[in-house]
């Protein structure tokens, strides 16, 4: 299973566009591609994608972490390239016909296998929580709810090994001390503080960056 960063507000590999906001691609071999979150805007998302050489078409399933412009104001954009991707939201449909709508409450759910929906926290935001050998990654779009509870709805599927996405002002760091990797991304604010105390597990985040798992 592979992530590879697909908008942030930083740039990790040259060539590609940074914006304010969030989208991670999900690919697994065998597996249609699973789209988390979708950035502020079309335009760079596609762009993004484009120069990764990734098709927009052949996306199975589309996450959206919350409905807040910067991880969803690119979905338009993708479904108008993409006619079949299944959509997960945390809020209500979007008026969409002829594809698989599913409007996730507060209790986790499978996506497919391996992958999983944390379900809707605090009302307002899941996190996906992708099963691999070595456990549970996690990946985030803001992390609004408390991350304890985040990492705590993840180990439902697997024990937490490693995460990636936007930690907002989280700053109990004891929450990570038994992750493997860190990949502070977008909205992060303790990026310094974290290099910090998990010298050689925190990495650079960006669009471009590759995460095998």
């Amino acid at each position: 299973m592979r992530i590879t960063i697909v908008y942030d507000n930083e740039v990790y590999t040259a060539g590609l566009r940074s914006g304010w906001g969030f989208a991670a691609m999900v690919e697994e071999e065998g597996e249609a591609p699973i789209l988390f979150d979708t950035g502020a805007d079309s335009a760079t998302l596609l762009h993004n994608m484009k120069s990764l050489d990734m098709d927009p078409g052949r996306i199975g399933v589309i996450v959206i972490s919350h409905a807040h412009a910067d991880h969803m104001g690119g979905l338009r954009g993708v479904l108008e390239v993409n006619a079949t991707a299944e959509l997960y939201l945390p809020q209500s449909p979007l008026g969409e016909r002829g594809r698989s709508v599913t409007v996730v409450g507060r209790h986790p759910i499978e996506i497919r296998n391996g992958v999983f929906s944390t379900g809707v926290l605090d009302g307002i935001e899941q996190a996906l929580a992708l099963r691999t050998e070595g456990g549970v990654f996690v990946l985030t779009g803001c992390s609004h709810p408390d991350m304890r509870k985040i990492l705590g709805a993840a180990a439902r599927f697997g024990k937490p090994r490693g995460i990636a996405g936007g930690f907002h002002g989280f700053h109990d760091f004891k929450a990570f001390d038994e992750l493997e990797t860190i990949y502070p991304c977008h909205c992060t604010m303790f990026r310094q503080e974290l290099a910090q105390l998990f010298k050689d597990r925190v990495y650079q985040c960006g669009v471009g960056r590759v995460i095998d798992l």
